[in-house]
């Protein structure tokens, strides 16, 4: 027989594949051995630079060298909350300061109102706010909502220099359903000066859970719908005090044009 036949036949030789780099199990930050590995295992987790340099105490060089062959990580919707947060935070606050202080100069430049201006700015707060009358429907009295309080009390100033006295105020809430009604109510009563038990019934919004409400809270009071007995004269009166004021204005544009 020939030698090639007398040959021992061998099984041929299995070798285990070699492992591909990285993927072993990963090291987690707490079984590390060594700096360089902690950071790598901090970076997998998808911690920043300067977080993985407070973590292992060596210079960001260092973390980038270590780390730098490793995926970018993504960084979570509520660490980019934060970043962005802390890297506005100081621009608003800055914000908030000028608007305090450009209230305030502007506050200061108005001053005590003369019983003149008074009129003007309640002629003109009525005709922007308060219900009119219509080419359709003849409708004149005084009727003025409004949800500010500072509007409520310039409105009340305004009808108490026109000789308008409490009596003749009818007094009414309009508001949400769900909201702290008996709260509202002693809160308007105490603005206008006078007991709860003169408003009208009050006036409830049905809830819709369709709509998003965003006038909720203890701020929410509603709206105070604030009439007046009589007023019809008073009503004629604003028409004609609106129609001087944008008299006056077109002639004080016109006066300044012409100089």
């Amino acid at each position: 027989m020939s030698d090639h036949m007398n040959q021992q036949h061998t099984a041929p030789a299995t070798s285990t594949p070699a492992t591909p780099t990285g993927s072993a199990t990963p090291v987690t930050p707490e079984d590390a051995a060594t700096p360089r590995e902690r950071a790598r295992a901090l970076r997998r987790q998808g911690r920043t630079y300067a977080e993985i340099v407070a973590e292992v105490g060596v210079a960001k060089s260092t973390v980038s060298r270590w780390v730098r062959d490793l995926p970018r990580p993504s960084t979570p919707p509520e660490r980019l909350r934060r970043m962005s947060e802390a890297r506005w935070a100081r621009h608003r606050r800055d914000v908030a300061l000028r608007r305090t202080r450009t209230r305030a100069e502007a506050a200061a430049q108005v001053g005590r109102l003369s019983e003149r201006e008074l009129l003007l700015v309640g002629a003109g707060l009525y005709w922007a706010e308060g219900a009119k009358s219509k080419p359709y429907r003849t409708q004149e009295q005084i009727q003025f909502v409004n949800s500010d309080p500072g509007m409520i009390r310039v409105f009340l100033a305004w009808l108490a220099l026109l000789g308008v006295g409490k009596d003749r105020l009818q007094l009414r809430l309009m508001i949400h359903e769900t909201a702290d009604v008996a709260g509202a109510l002693e809160y308007w009563a105490a603005l206008v000066g006078v007991d709860a038990t003169a408003f009208s019934k009050t006036t409830l919004k049905k809830h819709n859970p369709k709509t998003v409400r965003k006038n909720v809270g203890a701020e929410y009071r509603g709206c105070l719908v604030v009439g007046v007995r009589g007023g019809a004269e008073i009503y004629r009166r604003v028409e004609g005090w609106w129609c001087g004021i944008v008299w006056g204005a077109e002639a004080a544009q016109e006066g300044e044009l012409s100089e």
